[in-house]
């Protein structure tokens, strides 16, 4: 439930928004950074703030279906199939985009990624603000991804001109986007929404390689991502004082912290977990790898995207 004061909040955050400012809310996923999709301008001040690079295009978040079709020149069957059995939630499309899409958005590319997300304070946001929201996640490019108003604040600061607080994230990595650009749909980054639910939906997809150089066509696509300023390895290094993330057996660390076992639950804690321990002056990070299964797919691609160097 939204209390009273936090419908104030909400009507303040979408004034801004239409005025062209920042604002930080809540999505299931993690905090976005967001702005009027819609104003070249303010959409500029994200990549700025963050020190985004252009080549990284962001999502797109709106209100309903009707929202989405209304920014995309072609909504195919797969579309209408996906979003009725995953909307609101974290699923972003990728698809042909319309001219009132500024070309920031979309890192220069002819298609947007738009997704409905599934809370309730971002839901309410959008509805007040009464335009589509661009809004990757509310942190410095590359660095851990927020799934609280704290860290929001301890990664931004007064950068943002306002920080919705919702509590906690519920799903506790970004989106699985999907592009439906093309004749064969193609997994462009993978989420908690995985290959094979996508597949029992609308059939067989491929996956895209991450490109060396150019535009992305989604964000999360860079070789380094997701990082915690200590280290993070996945291999248990010799000599130095770390912390070990395991959930089959324990290792030799100054700390070690047992992970759930189950995917959801592992998602929803990973950054969290991250957060806490980066800043209690360890040498390194250390996670014990998930298996290798499409339920963790996700999971393990922020994993090794945070240990790239």
């Amino acid at each position: 439930m939204i209390s009273p004061s936090d419908t104030e909040r909400i009507r303040r955050a979408a004034a801004l928004i239409r005025e062209g400012k920042l604002v930080a809310f809540p999505t299931e996923t993690v905090y976005g950074l967001g702005a009027n999709a819609l104003d070249a301008v303010a959409v500029e001040k994200i990549f700025r703030v963050k020190g985004r690079p252009s080549t990284s295009p962001l999502i797109v978040h709106v209100a309903s279906r009707e929202a989405a079709c209304g920014l995309t020149t072609e909504w195919p069957e797969a579309a209408e199939t996906l979003t009725r059995k995953f909307w609101p939630g974290p699923l972003t499309l990728v698809l042909p985009k319309r001219d009132c899409i500024p070309a920031i958005v979309t890192a220069g590319l002819p298609t947007v990624g738009v997704r409905l997300p599934a809370n309730p304070v971002a839901l309410a946001l959008l509805a007040e603000a009464n335009v589509p929201i661009a809004a990757p996640s509310a942190n410095r490019f590359t660095e851990l991804s927020p799934t609280t108003a704290e860290h929001v604040r301890n990664s931004l600061g007064a950068e943002v001109d306002l920080i919705l607080d919702g509590g906690p994230t519920e799903v506790g990595i970004e989106s699985t986007v999907l592009s439906l650009a093309g004749p064969t749909p193609l997994l462009l980054r993978p989420g908690m929404i995985s290959r094979v639910q996508v597949e029992e939906v609308i059939g067989e997809i491929r996956v895209a390689d991450t490109p060396r150089e150019g535009p992305h066509p989604a964000p999360g696509m860079h070789l380094k991502h997701y990082s915690p300023r200590t280290p993070l390895l996945l291999d248990l290094p010799q000599t130095g004082r770390g912390v070990y993330l395991w959930f089959t057996r324990p290792a030799e660390a100054a700390k070690c912290i047992r992970m759930p076992v189950d995917p959801a639950h592992y998602a929803a804690t990973l950054y969290q977990t991250l957060h806490a321990v980066d800043g209690e002056g360890f040498d390194w990070i250390a996670v014990e790898l998930p298996p290798d299964s499409a339920e963790w797919t996700g999971i393990i691609d922020r994993l090794k995207r945070a240990t790239a160097i």
